[in-house]
């Protein structure tokens, strides 16, 4: 359900709680901007949509799907992250200054600099079409068997929204922001993973890009994020190739991940902490 919902726009902590109702609205979704972020708003037929750039990152990734849906005709823009809150619509919606906008979205009057409130009323006052289907992405959730072992599974995400109960007690890597939504400590994670890796999302205004390790943290889960300058936000197989860690929370550090590691080398010492307690050892 919807955060919030005004009558003329849509505001949510996360595209993925985009819901068919919203097909052809305007919203904005304090998600990073992403390719699956921009995938998935045209897969639910938004109108328009701004999300949060999440620092652009590495290959300008934060904004990857604003451009995805210029391609498909749709307006698209996203905020900065040094302007509001990723993670956080409502904070968004009142502090956000626009700084990318899509073709598609320029010729409607949004630029950048402008506030996101603006830019919303602009889309909002438009006869906007849903977005056509975008075509389909890779598998956005598969197991990276070559780093699991002895029963412990390693899961590499596209996004958090992904993670299932059957990933229980096992390590993730999910290619979404390290946020809270809306600094929500139930929203860390579905279900008590062993540990989980996702972008910092270059932090951002309030750290808010690496709010999530805390509340892992107090669930006992191990948390990292990879910097956004060294791995695609979004992309979870980027984040494990690439990703270069650059903040832990203390039970990570406890179990041997450290920032500047590899995400597979930090991957790799929490699937060995996790069969040394497995067996007791």
């Amino acid at each position: 359900m919807p955060e919030q919902s005004p009558d003329d726009f849509v505001i949510l902590d996360s595209v993925t709680h985009l819901e068919e109702a919203h097909r052809g609205r305007v919203a904005y979704c304090a998600s990073h901007g992403g390719l699956y972020a921009g995938y998935y708003a045209a897969k639910m037929g938004i109108g328009a949509v701004i999300l949060n750039d999440a620092g652009i990152g590495r290959d300008s990734a934060g904004v990857a799907g604003v451009k995805l849906l210029d391609d498909l005709g749709t307006p698209a823009a996203a905020i900065s992250n040094r302007s509001a809150r990723i993670g956080d619509g409502a904070d968004g919606v009142v502090r956000g200054r626009l700084s990318f906008v899509n073709p598609t979205a320029s010729r409607l009057g949004l630029k950048v600099g402008q506030s996101c409130r603006e830019a919303l009323g602009i889309l909002a006052a438009v006869e906007l079409a849903p977005s056509p289907p975008p075509a389909a992405l890779d598998e956005a959730r598969f197991e990276e068997k070559s780093a699991g072992r002895d029963g412990v599974r390693v899961m590499i995400l596209d996004s958090i929204s992904l993670v299932l109960p059957e990933d229980d007690g096992h390590v993730l890597v999910a290619g979404s922001h390290g946020g809270l939504l809306s600094g929500r400590v139930e929203t860390a994670i579905k279900y008590p993973v062993f540990a989980v890796v996702t972008n910092d999302a270059d932090r951002g205004i309030d750290d808010a890009g690496i709010s999530r390790l805390p509340a892992l943290e107090e669930q006992g889960i191990a948390g990292a994020c990879v910097s956004a300058f060294t791995a695609r936000i979004g992309d979870g197989r980027s984040l494990y190739r690439d990703g270069v860690i650059s903040v832990v929370n203390e039970t990570a550090a406890r179990y041997g991940g450290r920032i500047g590691q590899s995400c597979r080398d930090f991957v790799a010492a929490m699937v060995d902490q996790r069969i040394r307690e497995k067996s007791g050892s």
